[in-house]
């Protein structure tokens, strides 16, 4: 089938109504568990969905959400947590605290296998007080633990017990206590979810559907259309080409996001470190970056506006002889035009998710450049489904590249400790272990910050990544939809507020 076909395709079902809010994705979420999060995709729907005790206002300072209040004990050791009593999940079945209780020992259970273990790793145990109070003990003391208290809050009711489980008929009938509710997931992959009715807060849209276009090149043409309403990321190209559309507005928004290519640590010859000083002394990040947009270099793994970044170290250069004496010093040789281990040329393989944006100009423009500097790259582009087997259960790869999005915490225990969860490169250092530690302790704000600087320091002299850079982001809604505020990390945090003509 022609693309203009497949275009025609997929405007013919899209008449809109008022009030409701098309937006792309380019692969719909598998499942709607916040326990199971592994996608911005589903974290973006989480947001419509479900609410966590706190969260965020527009000027991004912590504020209750299904809390009321709280008091945190003189030893910071624990917490009481007051909630609010006019809050209803969708099916009509009261919010208590023992939804919260449940959520929190769920995730901490071994037996779930929570993807997002790490957001409550730092509770040592959760209790009902009565219907509406929960005491919470912390594993060390903590200064603002609220910060922490954003993860979504699931129905203890609807599940038979613990552990949960990835395949629990949860994932696809979510029921939350959100803005929105889930209505159904359509046969064209797309999802639809309708305003509950119920919440305490007036809400704008009455409906949000998510709808799947794989092809990053027709969501712009969706929106100028009329047949979307929302673009999450609009692509460098497209930028220009939407700011003189009449019919759309762009918004730009900051992400704690940032990419990086990942050195499997537990292959032969990656766990060296001259092996990997030389591979990314043949890159040009530059050059990598110049067709993918605009954006900022990073050297470690914060992004330059974070206060934990440290601007000391120096970003990473194309050097050949830097990399040629590197290799040496690793062991290999050089034959002929190759490098090679052992009489062997050195043959590496890269995979990357194929929903990746640009993923395809930034993986062979680095194929072609350490094709030219002696090194073969072979890449493999994988489905979500192959990616969580690869990646996050069997480590299988040479070289990864990917991306980590962080919400305001830009908490990096998970991807860099060496029990960390999110650590699919096998980094181990016991001295960044240490800073993690002593990050997570730290009462002092400014103690924190030092800690951070400093081991954003050592994780890029040990280089488990090359580290590439953060992208200006922009979003584009139409015109129609009015009161616009985009949240960095979630992106709908504030659209119970927006409105629609």
């Amino acid at each position: 089938m022609t693309r203009p076909a497949v275009l025609a395709l997929l405007l013919l079902p899209l008449v809109a109504h008022a009030g409701n809010l098309r937006y792309a994705e380019d692969q719909a979420p598998a499942l709607l568990n916040p326990v199971y999060g592994s996608s911005m995709a589903e974290a973006r729907a989480s947001e419509l969905l479900f609410e966590g005790l706190y969260t965020d206002d527009q000027e991004l300072a912590t504020r209750p959400s299904l809390a009321e209040s709280s008091e945190l004990m003189p030893d910071r050791l624990s917490m009481i947590v007051a909630l609010r009593t006019d809050v209803t999940w969708h099916d009509g079945q009261p919010f208590t605290a023992d939804d919260v209780v449940f959520t929190i020992t769920a995730m901490l259970d071994k037996g779930t296998a929570s993807t997002e273990y790490g957001r409550v790793a730092w509770i040592k145990s959760a209790e009902a007080l009565d219907a509406h109070r929960v005491r919470l003990t912390f594993a060390r003391p903590e200064l603002h633990p609220e910060d922490k208290l954003f993860f979504k809050i699931v129905p203890k009711h609807l599940f038979s017990g613990l552990p949960l489980k990835r395949g629990d008929t949860f994932r696809t009938k979510p029921v939350g206590t959100g803005p929105w509710r889930l209505t159904q997931f359509n046969e064209d992959n797309s999802v639809s979810f309708r305003k509950h009715g119920d919440h305490r807060n007036s809400t704008g849209i009455d409906e949000v559907t998510l709808r799947e276009v794989a092809d990053k090149n027709y969501q712009a043409k969706l929106i100028l259309y009329e047949s979307l309403e929302a673009l999450v990321r609009v692509l460098p190209r497209d930028i220009a080409m939407l700011q003189n559309n009449r019919k759309v507005e762009l918004y730009p928004y900051q992400t704690n996001s940032w990419w990086y290519v990942g050195y499997n640590l537990n292959r032969p010859g990656l766990n060296n470190p001259q092996v990997r000083k030389a591979i990314s002394a043949l890159v040009d990040v530059d050059a990598l970056l110049a067709p993918v947009g605009t954006g900022a270099r990073v050297s470690g793994p914060f992004v330059p506006s974070s206060p934990y970044y440290n601007h000391d170290v120096r970003l990473t250069e194309a050097d050949a002889d830097v990399a040629d004496a590197a290799f040496v010093a690793g062991g290999l040789s050089r034959v002929g035009e190759a490098w090679t281990v052992a009489g062997k040329p050195v043959v590496l393989t890269l995979v990357a998710h194929q929903s990746l944006e640009s993923v395809q100009e930034v993986t062979i423009n680095l194929q072609s450049q350490l094709q030219t500097a002696g090194i073969r790259l072979e890449v493999q582009f994988l489905d979500d489904a192959a990616w969580k087997e690869r990646v996050w259960r069997n480590h299988d790869f040479d070289l990864m590249l990917s991306q980590w999005t962080f919400d305001r915490n830009e908490d990096i225990r998970e991807q860099f400790h060496s029990q960390g969860t999110r650590n699919f490169v096998g980094y181990q250092s016991p001295e960044v272990d240490g800073l993690l530690d002593k990050a997570r302790d730290a009462a002092d704000p400014f103690v924190r910050k030092a800690t951070l600087r400093e081991l954003h320091a050592k994780i890029a002299t040990d280089q488990p990544m090359l580290f590439l850079w953060t992208l200006d982001s922009y979003a584009a809604l139409s015109v129609k939809v009015k009161n616009v505020v985009i949240h960095p990390f979630s992106f709908f945090t504030f659209a119970p507020s927006w409105t629609m003509k």
